[in-house]
């Protein structure tokens, strides 16, 4: 809030603006609700996407240019191979404690109640006969880069470091 703060305690002091015919705009940086509060509380006519303003936008939901141009970016930066899954593209049903995998396929729940850096979770498996022939299979490779770290895990290997014992 104290940047958006200066930036109207600017415009205040640069021009003599009335509040009534001018508009406030800032982009989705800016969006959160103690900035949103100021605005509202600042008799400004103010517009502040938020970070999910082009998905809801109709306009660039079914633009196929913004979609194609989004998803050649994501192939950029993930050097053009698949994406790999994360723990939000399983579908978790809380209700009956079951767990489905992107490709829709019921898993078994390997763990209750696993505690593991500092956090605690149950623990799901796909049934290896399914597993073993589907499509997706290669956006679950399991690798180091994937695994979520705690930033106790992350000293540990910084401190050590070779370079860094001396």
């Amino acid at each position: 809030m104290a940047q958006l703060k200066q930036q109207l305690d600017k415009l205040n002091k640069n021009t003599q603006p009335t509040k009534q015919h001018s508009k406030f705009t800032a982009d989705s940086g800016f969006s959160s609700e103690a900035n949103l509060e100021f605005m509202a509380q600042s008799g400004y006519d103010s517009y502040i996407a938020d970070n999910q303003f082009r998905k809801r936008n109709p306009l660039f939901k079914e633009s196929e240019t913004y979609e194609t141009a989004q998803e050649k970016r994501r192939l950029r930066r993930r050097k053009g191979k698949p994406r790999l899954f994360t723990s939000e593209d399983f579908y978790y049903d809380e209700a009956s404690l079951t767990c489905r995998c992107p490709a829709g396929k019921l898993m078994w729940r390997s763990g209750t109640n696993v505690k593991n850096h500092h956090q605690e979770y149950m623990r799901f498996c796909g049934y290896l006969k399914e597993c073993r022939v589907c499509p997706l299979q290669v956006q679950f490779k399991n690798d180091d880069s994937r695994k979520k770290r705690s930033y106790i895990d992350k000293m540990k290997v910084k401190i050590d470091s070779p370079k860094d014992i001396q």
